[in-house]
C-alpha cells in the first residue's frame, strides 16, 4: 500500500526526519533531476526551464537544476514569484513553484505548446489537502512528489493536473500514516484461496434487494457477487414470489413484502454475508426491515447497506448498539443524508469522522473511492474512471463486497478491494457504451489480473 498523508501529517514527518533539511533537499533534488532525465530521453541539446518558488519546494527544483546542468543541460531558473509574460521555449518545464501547504491563487503565463511539465510534489496552484485547484496551475505530465501521497493528489482537481504520479523515496519514516491508496498486489495479498474440501455455503451470500417491478438492481447485485467468487447467492426480493430474469444460478427465496426481516433473521447463519437495499424501495416497511438487520444482535454475519437501505438508516440514530459488522456503501447524496458533508475540505477526514459515528465500515463512492473503518484507518481506491458513472454499477458493487466479505475478509479490506476490483472490471470493458452488467461481467477478468498469491496457497 502506498501512504498518503495530509500536509499538516507530512510537516510532523519532516520535523521528526534525523537529517537536516538540506540534506532532503538534495534528495527531492536528486529524484526530481532522475525524472527530468526520464522526461527527456537523453541530455544533448536539451533546455530546461525551471520554475522555483522560495521555499522548499523551489529548492528542490533548484537542486535538480544544477544537476541538469551538470549533465550538459541548458537550464533557465525563473523565479515563480516573478515569471514574465511569456515563458522561454524549452523541451521540458520544471514546475517548482509552491508545494503543498500554498495558498492564494497561482495563475501563471500559459506553457509553449508542446512542451511537457513536470511537477514537484504538487502541481503549483492545487490545494495538498483538497485537490482543488486555485488560479490555473498548470497540467502536468508527471509529478514526483515525496516520501508518500497528498490527498491533493488524488481528489477534485489533482489527479487531472497532476499526470502520471510517481512516489520517491528519500528516507523518511511515514509509518504513522493512516491512510493508503491499495495497490494490485494488496488486494491479492486479502483475497483467500479456496480450501481443497470448499463446499458452496462456506461462501454463500444473501442478497434482498429490489421490489416489485423493480428488479434491475437485485439482479446485478446478485451477478456482482456470483463473479466475485460466492459459492452460493440467495436471492429475495420481499413481495415478489416469482422472478424469471434472474440469473440462473441463483437461488430465489420468497420474502414477505412487510415484517421480512424476521424470516431473514431466522436463517441468515446459513450465509456467510448478506447485502441489503438496492432498489428495495423506500417504503415504511423497507425501511423498518432494514433497521431491524442492522440492530441484529452481534454473531450475525456481516450486513452491506446500499441504495434504498441508507435511506432508512439516514432517519436513524447516529450512533448505534454493538451489532453484525456493518458496510454502508453511499455516493455523495447518500452520504449527505447519512450526516456527512461531501463538499468537506478534508474528504478523508470526513468519511473517517462519519464511520466513526455511525460504527460501521464507510465507503464513499468517487473518482477516488474513500473507505474507512470505525478505529480511523482509511484506504482508497484509484482503479475506476468515469465509465461507471452509469445505472446500476453501484449495485454490482454490492454484490462484489458482499462476496468478498462471504469469503472472509476483513470489512476494511473487503471494501477497498471490491472498490479496486469493481473499477478495474470497468476499466477492462468498453471505453464508450458500459452498462452495469458489462462490469459483472468482466470481474473474472479484474480478478485474473492480480499478481499471484503465493503467499495464500490453498487451504487444507
Amino acid at each position: 500500500m502506498i501512504p498518503v498523508v495530509t500536509p499538516t501529517e507530512m510537516g510532523a514527518i519532516d520535523a521528526a526526519a534525523p537529517e537536516p533539511v538540506a540534506v532532503l533537499v538534495e534528495r527531492a533534488g536528486e529524484a526530481t533531476f532522475r525524472a527530468a532525465l526520464g522526461l527527456l530521453g537523453g541530455t544533448y541539446g536539451r533546455r530546461v526551464v525551471v520554475v522555483a518558488g522560495k521555499g522548499n519546494n523551489g529548492a528542490d527544483g533548484r537542486s535538480a537544476a544544477r544537476r541538469l546542468r551538470r549533465r550538459g543541460v541548458r537550464v533557465v531558473e525563473l523565479d515563480a514569484t516573478d515569471l514574465p509574460d511569456e515563458l522561454p521555449e524549452a523541451d521540458l518545464l520544471v514546475d517548482a513553484g509552491f508545494g503543498t501547504g500554498f495558498r492564494g491563487e497561482w495563475t501563471p503565463p500559459p506553457v509553449p505548446s508542446g512542451t511537457p511539465v513536470l511537477a514537484v510534489d504538487i502541481p503549483s496552484g492545487v490545494d495538498g489537502l483538497t485537490g482543488e485547484a486555485h488560479g490555473r496551475p498548470w497540467a502536468a505530465a508527471l509529478t514526483v512528489t515525496f516520501a508518500a501521497l497528498k490527498p491533493g493528489l488524488l481528489l477534485a482537481d489533482g489527479p487531472s493536473l497532476a499526470g502520471e504520479v510517481v512516489v520517491a523515496d528519500i528516507g523518511l519514516d511515514t509509518s504513522t500514516a493512516r491512510a493508503h491508496v491499495v495497490e494490485p498486489a494488496d488486494v491479492a495479498g486479502w483475497l483467500p484461496e479456496r480450501a481443497r474440501a470448499a463446499h458452496k455455503w462456506q461462501a454463500a451470500v444473501w442478497i434482498v434487494a429490489g421490489s416489485p417491478g423493480m428488479t434491475g438492481a437485485a439482479h446485478l447485485s446478485a451477478a456482482g457477487a456470483q463473479r466475485a467468487g460466492a459459492g452460493y447467492v440467495r436471492l429475495s426480493t420481499p413481495g415478489l414470489e416469482r422472478d424469471p430474469g434472474a440469473p440462473t444460478e441463483v437461488v430465489g427465496i420468497d420474502l414477505p413484502e412487510a415484517g421480512w426481516a424476521d424470516a431473514v433473521l431466522a436463517d441468515v447463519d446459513r450465509v456467510a454475508a448478506l447485502g441489503v437495499g438496492p432498489g428495495l424501495g423506500r417504503g415504511d416497511a423497507a425501511a423498518a426491515a432494514v433497521l431491524a438487520l442492522v440492530a441484529a444482535a452481534p454473531g450475525r454475519p456481516p450486513l452491506v447497506v446500499d441504495g434504498d437501505g441508507l435511506a432508512a438508516l439516514a432517519e436513524a440514530p447516529g450512533d448505534r448498539a454493538d451489532g453484525p459488522p456493518l458496510v454502508l456503501t453511499p455516493h455523495d447524496g447518500e452520504l449527505s443524508r447519512l450526516g456527512g458533508d461531501p463538499g468537506a475540505p478534508d474528504r478523508i477526514a470526513e468519511v473517517r469522522a462519519l464511520a466513526a459515528r455511525r460504527r460501521a465500515t464507510v465507503l464513499a463512492k468517487g473518482p477516488t473511492t474513500v473507505v474507512a473503518a470505525p478505529d480511523g484507518r482509511v484506504l482508497l481506491a484509484t482503479a475506476g474512471d468515469a465509465r461507471l458513472a452509469t445505472a446500476g454499477t453501484g449495485d454490482v458493487l454490492t454484490g462484489v463486497l458482499t462476496a468478498l466479505l462471504a469469503q472472509g475478509v476483513a470489512p476494511l479490506e473487503a471494501a477497498a478491494a471490491a472498490a479496486h476490483l469493481h473499477g478495474r472490471a470497468g476499466a477492462l470493458a468498453w471505453r464508450r457504451g458500459l452498462v452495469a452488467s458489462d462490469v459483472a461481467a468482466h470481474l473474472p477478468a479484474a480478478l485474473a489480473e492480480l499478481p499471484p498469491g503465493d503467499d495464500h496457497p490453498p487451504k487444507d
